[in-house]
């Protein structure tokens, strides 16, 4: 099969601009391949709340039904809340419609195995080989699945994370909290736990209409005219979802967006804090989490990006909590999936514990400042980059899992090609702002040569 060019095909789903790369008819192939690795069992169906959604879960539904899968639609949704959702019922995988922080023109699937994990490289892989083959499962006239809307799920997802910490305490500390869903998927849950957790909440954008208030990536460049209302309101602290609800930004009581790399590290030191063990993240998420891990006496590791490595390594290390630094938490507890709801209940409880308002648990974590770059770099050259950066740093402890990656005293580097574009990106992280320039522009200069 010929796949368009504007369309991103890759282990972990399909992605692309509605209309050109994606189209009903590639959604329709791809959940049909994806069905064919289900054998005819449950699927866990969602979506978030993008117009475009709509006309792709009816696409979605024939190439599963046609697979012979029966459905589970469970609507409008948090990506994390599909993923609960397949493991509690004990359904053979889900598929959520989201482009994630892509912008509105975009949409896409994204696959879960039957643990509720997004699918691992090697499941992934085989959908993919089906989709472009076009050797999937087609049901006979009598096989054909069907299609059910099962008790709202939503609720059962919110009751695992409250169940994970004091909801006492929580409310007893009487907590204003504003939440931007950006009209994404996770406006009503995000609602509806906070005032469970006995929070006033100030609600902006949190009907998932799709129709997103601001970029959708919750990063502070695009939370300018959003984050002045937190102290406006005089709220204790921000919450800012991304449009399917696998990542979380905070603002302070102040209006000071938080960096997104605080999310785990606020919600970890927390976690390690309730329950001593194993902590896992990505080769590119900030030192800080080892800092925080070292000082509670509990197993640091790191894998390669992507959320399927970390929660592979998480299993493995039996980690208690694990993540990545664009806002996402792990809780294994609930499931195997970013999840912002465990996030905010993590952060309001250290708020709750220490007594502290956020701007000071942000200032008292290790401070550090991160810089991310790329370099144009043809794949072919990315071995010899490798090897020069690391005779560059003969000192540093190095790490090939990803890439290379360079720990020295009070910095790292990480540098890794991408799987997309004949670039390769350099992050570095140190004590100051410049000296991670420093290390950006030498590692720079070594990749280009």
């Amino acid at each position: 099969m010929a796949v368009p060019s504007d369309l991103i095909v890759s282990v972990s789903g399909i992605r692309g601009i509605v209309g050109a790369g994606l189209t009903a008819e590639a959604a329709a192939r791809f959940a049909a391949a994806f069905g064919s690795t289900c054998a005819g069992k449950r699927v866990v169906l969602s979506r978030d709340g993008r117009p475009s959604g709509d006309m792709l879960r009816h696409a979605v539904t024939a190439g599963l039904l046609g697979a012979g899968c029966t459905i589970e639609d469970i609507g409008i949704a948090p990506t994390p809340t599909c993923g609960f959702a397949v493991r509690a019922s004990g359904a053979a995988g889900g598929i959520q419609i989201t482009a994630s922080h892509n912008p509105a023109p975009w949409n896409g699937l994204k696959m879960f195995g039957p643990d509720g994990a997004v699918l691992p490289p090697e499941g992934g892989a085989l959908v993919r080989a089906l989709y472009e083959s076009g050797d999937f499962a087609r049901a006979a006239w009598d096989g054909i699945g069907s299609v059910r809307v099962p008790p709202d799920v939503g609720t059962d997802h919110a009751r695992a994370v409250l169940d994970t910490v004091s909801v006492a305490a929580v409310a007893g500390r009487r907590f204003r909290a504003f939440l931007d869903g950006n009209a994404g998927a996770g406006g009503p849950l995000g609602t509806s736990l906070l005032q469970d957790l006995g929070c006033d909440v100030i609600q902006y954008e949190c009907e998932p209409t799709g129709r997103f208030a601001h970029e959708p990536e919750p990063v502070p460049a695009h939370l300018v005219d959003v984050s002045p209302w937190v102290k406006q309101h005089e709220c204790d602290i921000g919450f800012v979802l991304d449009p399917d609800s696998d990542r979380l930004a905070l603002i302070d009581e102040r209006g000071e967006c938080v960096s997104e790399e605080c999310t785990l590290a606020l919600a970890a030191k927390w976690r390690l804090r309730q329950q001593p063990g194993a902590m896992v993240v990505n080769m590119s998420t900030s030192r800080m989490n080892e800092d925080i891990a070292t000082a509670a006496g509990c197993p640091f590791f790191r894998s390669a990006v992507g959320e399927a490595n970390v929660v592979a390594l998480m299993r493995g290390t039996s980690a208690v909590i694990g993540g990545e630094g664009n806002g996402g938490v792990i809780d294994p507890r609930i499931g195997w999936v970013r999840d912002p709801f465990v996030g905010m209940a993590f952060v309001l409880s250290l708020m709750a514990d220490e007594r502290k308002p956020l701007s000071v648990l942000v200032a008292e974590l290790p401070q550090y400042a991160m810089l991310k770059t790329k370099f144009t770099v043809p794949r072919e050259k990315l071995a010899g980059a490798f090897a020069a950066l690391a005779a560059r740093w003969p000192d540093a402890r190095a790490n090939r899992d990803d890439g290379l990656r360079l720990d020295g005293a009070d910095w790292w580097l990480h540098v890794r090609g991408s799987n997309t574009e004949p670039v390769v990106r350099v992050i570095a992280e140190a004590p100051t702002a410049d000296r991670a320039r420093e290390l950006c522009d030498a590692a720079g200069a070594v990749v280009v040569l």
